[in-house]
């Protein structure tokens, strides 16, 4: 039976990998996810038929109460809340992490006979995997805007707690290393690391939420790398480094499309509070314009660029803006959709969006290549996104965003922004482009709004 739970692991691996392909475009997504999932399902059954695998009724029972709690929670979720079921999902993954490093602790009688990297792996899933739990539950209720969504701190000792937390799990840690068997020890990392987690996530604002959840994803894969170091279990460190790997390396490219560093998204203040940038749009005017104004504009160009944000999530006008382009691309405008690496609250947020509506995937164009374009645009549509077409990250250095790679609009001949009304995005600045002479402000809900374009543009 090892025999044939290590075929089992190899099949299981190279869906994995194959899977982690399909990921890389929308158009094989869903098959790559098919694919992943049932390598995992592979990976399931090949541990089971290890020798001396038992407590089955309890195995049965944990498979029966995640299908019956996760299926329904996964189909009945909205777009809009995606990213904190993503988060919600990757902190189950960490917690039950950090819970088997404390099984492993008490079934080893404290690490007693085994080698030394057993429990140095088990301790550092402790941490891990607690930290993981613990930070995405934070980040979900910023999400779910349980929390503020802007930066909460406890002022000048949060520093100080949060070196303390570290310093406490990592002494806990050490002097189970040593040799001590008490189990409030371990308690002591988990509970140590539990905090240092709540105060790591706290203090981060919502403009940095994707890459957050990108972080803690890659430490839960991290985790469960270790825990199947500690297990010997040979699918438990391949899928966990799959995880851990691929995160990191998407966590390090969200942070370089904000021109933000990890470690100053990790010092947290940023994305949340209304910061004045020195010269706001509050006191200046701006222009209004009306569905019928807009469709003839739209009608009447010849290339349009739609810049979706988490304002068109909301508003779930991801199909009326398809109809939209299909009616646009009818009268022979050259439609193409403009999607920043940021936009929305988590990674490839508008991309699953815009799938979702069927829009294909050659019309998705990334920022470099949309900044291109803008120079030929006759009119951009801008759905809802704020801080990701703020020219002050490029023309004003007090802002709190300058620097930060944007979708050049204002480049365009002319912009129409859709918004609810003139306030701030994740960032909590004003943007200047709604007080551009060539923007026009057309208030409404996103959706209410693109379908009354669509009816416009139908009598046109």
């Amino acid at each position: 039976m090892t025999t044939v739970a290590s075929v089992g692991y190899l099949i299981a691996f190279s869906l994995f990998i194959v899977g982690l392909m399909g990921l890389t475009g929308p158009r094989t997504a869903v098959r790559g996810n098919a694919i992943a999932a049932a390598g995992m399902a592979v990976a399931i059954v090949s541990t089971l038929l290890l020798p001396g695998m038992g407590d089955w009724w309890l195995i049965v029972l944990g498979l029966v109460l995640g299908a019956v709690v996760g299926v329904p929670a996964a189909r009945r979720v909205k777009m809009t809340a995606m990213p904190q079921m993503v988060a919600l999902f990757n902190g189950v993954g960490g917690g039950a992490v950090a819970l088997i490093a404390w099984v492993e602790f008490r079934d080893t009688a404290g690490f007693a006979a085994e080698p030394l990297h057993v429990a140095v792996a088990s301790l550092f899933a402790a941490i891990i995997g607690s930290v993981s739990f613990w930070g995405s539950m934070i980040a979900f209720g910023k999400l779910q805007e349980w929390l503020a969504t802007r930066p909460v701190t406890l002022g000048a000792i949060h520093r100080p707690l949060t070196v303390l937390a570290v310093a406490a799990a990592l002494a806990y840690a050490i002097t189970v290393m040593a040799g001590a068997t008490s189990e409030w020890l371990v308690i002591g990392v988990l509970v140590s690391s539990a905090f240092f987690g709540v105060l790591m996530v706290l203090p981060i604002g919502g403009a940095d939420m994707p890459v957050v959840i990108s972080l803690l994803n890659a430490a839960t894969g991290l985790s469960a790398a270790a825990m199947g170091l500690a297990l010997d279990n040979t699918a438990l460190i391949v899928a966990g480094m799959l995880v851990g790997a691929s995160g990191s390396i998407l966590t390090n490219l969200m942070a370089k499309a904000m021109n933000r560093s990890l470690v100053s998204i990790l010092a947290g203040g940023f994305g949340g509070a209304a910061v004045a940038t020195g010269g706001g749009t509050d006191d200046r005017p701006v222009r209004s314009t009306s569905a019928s104004d807009a469709a003839i504009q739209l009608a009447y160009a010849n290339r349009v660029a739609v810049v979706p944000g988490y304002g068109m999530a909301v508003a779930q006008a991801q199909h009326a803006v398809r109809e939209m382009a299909d009616l646009l691309e009818g009268k022979g405008v050259t439609v193409s959709y403009a999607v920043h690496p940021v936009a929305g609250r988590m990674p490839g947020h508008m991309n699953v969006l815009l799938a979702e509506a069927d829009v294909a995937y050659e019309s998705l164009k990334d920022m470099a290549e949309s900044n291109s374009l803008f120079p030929q645009t006759d009119v951009t549509l801008v759905i809802g996104a704020n801080d990701v077409v703020n020219p002050a990250a490029r023309t004003d250095p007090a802002s709190p965003i300058y620097g930060m790679p944007i979708l050049d609009v204002a480049a365009s001949r002319s912009v129409i922004v859709l918004k609810r009304s003139m306030g701030t995005g994740f960032a909590g600045i004003d943007n200047e482009l709604f007080a551009d002479p060539r923007t026009s402000m057309l208030f409404g809900d996103a959706k209410n709004s693109v379908s009354e374009v669509v009816e416009e543009l139908k009598n046109l």
